[in-house]
């Protein structure tokens, strides 16, 4: 078990930020944004959420982190980075596929965000860096990623192109059908869907 995987575990068990670092012996910096990256914190806190958040906390919990060793496994392959620009921009470092698809924001080796790019992967995330003024879910996740990355350098951003299929007669799309199954199994505390 990695050390985030341990801090979040002792989390879980009701430790404090103070106590968890203590007891594994690392710096209380380390295990307090290993916490807030995972959506343990308050804001501005350095207590587990209230108990009111508790139950949207114990259903993503529940669920098992998807690793960025398993999405790769899965056929998802790194296709840019998040940065911010010199002018605190959000963009990608490399031109992006433009082909549709499922993409993946992954901090520390853990997947924090899916989404299904319907119109392409590149045309999805330009959205994420310039987001329209009725386009909630970007707004959203574009303040995500601009906080998280005054902590570190870039969040990576994987993607995997599955193929359309037929069950019985009808038409099922394959990268649909994946975001929707990834959301379902997986802890991905930036997915608002996966946690109701």
């Amino acid at each position: 078990m990695s050390i985030a995987e341990n801090i979040r575990s002792l989390a879980r068990d009701g430790m404090s930020t103070a106590e968890i670092a203590q007891k594994l012996n690392i710096g209380y910096r380390h295990a307090y944004h290993v916490l807030k990256r995972s959506g343990f914190l308050a804001a501005g806190s350095c207590k587990v959420k209230a108990e009111v958040d508790i139950p949207t906390r114990m259903r993503i919990l529940s669920k098992p982190v998807l690793r960025v060793e398993e999405l790769e496994r899965g056929g998802f392959e790194l296709s840019g980075r998040w940065i911010l620009s010199d002018i605190g921009e959000l963009v990608v470092d490399r031109t992006l596929p433009k082909d549709v698809g499922v993409y993946a924001f992954v901090v520390d080796g853990v997947a924090q965000y899916v989404g299904v790019a319907m119109m392409g992967i590149a045309k999805r995330l330009y959205f994420y860096s310039k987001p329209g003024v009725t386009q909630r879910t970007s707004k959203r996740i574009n303040g995500i990623l601009k906080k998280e990355l005054l902590d570190r350098p870039s969040i990576e951003i994987f993607a995997a192109f599955p193929p359309d299929f037929d069950w019985n007669g009808f038409p099922v799309h394959g990268s649909a059908g994946l975001e929707v199954g990834m959301i379902k199994k997986y802890a991905l505390p930036w997915n608002k869907r996966g946690t109701g």
